[in-house]
């Protein structure tokens, strides 16, 4: 049994976030901590909200609500919408926990301690028009290393440059539009990550199997242009970490608090904190899967995100870990994903174009929805949602092959034998070729779960249902039952047994249908089928099963169109 952490990028907490969001971090973390444990390992599948900075002070402006009872509110919301998609989180955690406040504080401290922490003088945008200064990524311009024009003051995401917001052409405040703005001076803290560099590379350079698009943006950002950069730890606001060295005050930084992108990381070991005190737990609970000192080593870390995430965790975050110069388990293997398109275009949270997470579940149930965002992963490159595709998907993949299959075996089995599995027969050369068959395609879809070769595994999963769909095309139980009952029983006998070995393999895609699927076949035994020809047989005959309700329906063409009109738009 290994010991498996995973974490997912943590959503930030001003709205609701749509499906590409869910695609690119959330549900393949999912996926793999379901898989995980279904295979025997110990898994930790932490995430939270990313509750600083001006996003949300501006989210709560507009709601007329305090920012901190906004942040309780959103985090419950998100939450919610997270157990609709059966996320299986051992703990959703928030930013503005005690626990990351302490954590935040402690790491620069530390950071100052080892000499990588200097005071700057630095020149920042102020907006006149708005009365504050403006958070890098509240201003927007024109990239001046690639000419795109919606480039932000921390990064262009088209070219993925870090930038600066006095580096962009022509800025403008996001909060009001303004182009009033001036630069003035205030000091901030920086964290020197520079003087990181040569065990950042080492670092990177040493992890061989990580995905292509998570090394090449981190080797991108460590030598293009000037390289790596000392980067900002601190703001000017009101709402955050406040900048202090441990429990005392940090001289000369009064009233500011730490950047997000600073404490944001920092809040996987915070959020692992908190579900111990959440469980009753002591600091050695959560202190095994992160300190190296205190049973971490034996851990296996797996971070998933976005690809604009990639820089801050292959970089920034590594930086802070490295530089405190404790045994602090750092990521093993960083599973990165392009972004999800929507139907022509691109998703757009500010103007409410394309499907947002709780609008999803409020057409179809999540198993439709994790299905087709994974087995449609943008892992080589991006992806484009249209609801034509969907709809296939839904109807040819799910209905069709694996809800037809559950159908047909259970009601004939029901109608020629009874309630109970058939004790007649034994398997034949078509049922042993069937056998050797599924033990191949198993360890192959173990392969690619465990590599998290996400769309290839759900291609193989597919084709696994398929076999038994051919299987039971060739073998005709229909046809046989009406000539050599005996041997229909076997037939009926493997494929309600299949059945089982369906649903548990399908389990991280699907979970609910999983579980319908066992509770059908009255049965509660998950264990994984690692011995085909034992586990074809796991159900014996004269065990009870039911029919269950159709695993799922099909998605009309009306359907098709009205969603596709419906979400095109301005979200209401």
């Amino acid at each position: 049994m290994a010991r498996i952490l995973i974490t997912s990028a943590i959503p930030y907490i001003n709205g609701i976030k749509h499906l590409g969001n869910l695609v690119g971090s959330q549900l393949p973390a999912d996926l793999f901590a379901r898989y995980s444990r279904a295979r025997g390992h110990e898994v930790m599948f932490i995430c939270a909200t990313d509750e600083h900075g001006t996003p949300a002070e501006l989210a709560a402006a507009k709601a007329g609500k305090p920012v901190d009872q906004y942040c309780a509110e959103m985090h419950e919301v998100q939450a919610e919408i997270a157990r609709g998609f059966r996320l299986s989180f051992d703990h959703f955690g928030r930013s503005s926990s005690q626990r990351n406040h302490t954590l935040t504080q402690h790491f620069a401290g530390v950071l100052a301690d080892n000499g990588l922490i200097r005071e700057v003088a630095e020149s920042q945008v102020y907006s006149i028009d708005d009365g504050r200064f403006l958070p890098d990524r509240y201003i927007e311009g024109t990239c001046p290393n690639c000419g795109y024009t919606s480039a932000r003051g921390d990064q262009c995401d088209n070219c993925t440059k870090q930038l600066d917001p006095t580096d962009l052409i022509n800025p403008h405040s996001t909060v009001s539009g303004s182009t009033n703005l001036e630069v003035r001076e205030t000091k901030h803290l920086y964290l020197m990550q520079r003087s990181l560099r040569d065990k950042l590379e080492a670092w990177i350079e040493s992890k061989h199997d990580w995905p292509i698009l998570t090394t090449s943006i981190a080797k991108k950002w460590l030598n293009d242009g000037d390289g790596l950069q000392d980067r900002g730890i601190t703001r000017d606001l009101h709402w955050g970490i406040p900048v202090k060295r441990g429990d005392q005050p940090w001289p000369g930084m009064e009233g500011k608090v730490f950047y997000v992108w600073f404490d944001a990381p920092i809040e996987y070991i915070a959020s692992t904190a908190e579900w111990a005190d959440a469980n009753g737990l002591g600091d050695d609970a959560w202190e095994r899967w992160w300190r190296t000192d205190k049973g971490a080593a034996d851990v296996t870390y797996y971070q998933f995100m976005g690809k604009d995430n990639v820089p801050f965790h292959t970089l920034s975050f590594p930086a802070t870990i490295l530089g405190s110069g404790e045994p602090w388990k750092m990521v093993d293997y960083l599973k990165s994903f392009n972004y999800l398109n929507y139907d022509g275009g691109q998703f757009s949270t500010s103007r409410g174009r394309g499907v947002f997470m709780d609008q999803a579940l409020s057409i179809l149930p999540s198993d439709y929805w994790r299905w087709w965002l994974l087995s449609h992963a943008p892992e080589s490159s991006d992806a484009e949602f249209t609801w034509e595709n969907f709809q296939t998907s839904v109807n040819k993949d799910l209905a069709d092959v694996l809800g037809n299959l559950v159908s047909r075996v259970t009601k004939f089995a029901k109608s020629k034998f009874g309630d109970a599995i058939p004790a007649g027969g034994a398997f034949g050369a078509q049922e042993t070729a069937l056998i050797a068959d599924l033990g191949a395609r198993i360890r192959t879809y173990e392969t690619l779960m465990a590599a998290m070769d996400v769309r290839k595994a759900a291609a193989e999963l597919r084709g696994i249902w398929v076999v038994g769909n051919e299987y039971l095309q060739s073998a005709a139980p229909w046809s046989v039952v009406k000539t050599d009952p005996d041997q229909a029983q076997a037939m009926i006998r493997l494929a309600l047994n299949l059945i089982r070995i369906y649903a548990i393999l399908s389990s991280p895609f699907i979970p609910d249908a999983a579980a319908a699927m066992m509770t059908a076949l009255n049965s509660t035994d998950w264990t994984w089928p690692s011995d085909v020809p034992e586990a074809i047989r796991a159900l014996p005959s004269s065990h009870e099963f039911a029919v269950p309700e159709n695993l799922f329906r099909k998605i009309t063409d009306e359907e098709r169109a009205d969603w596709q009109v419906k979400f095109a738009g301005v979200r209401t």
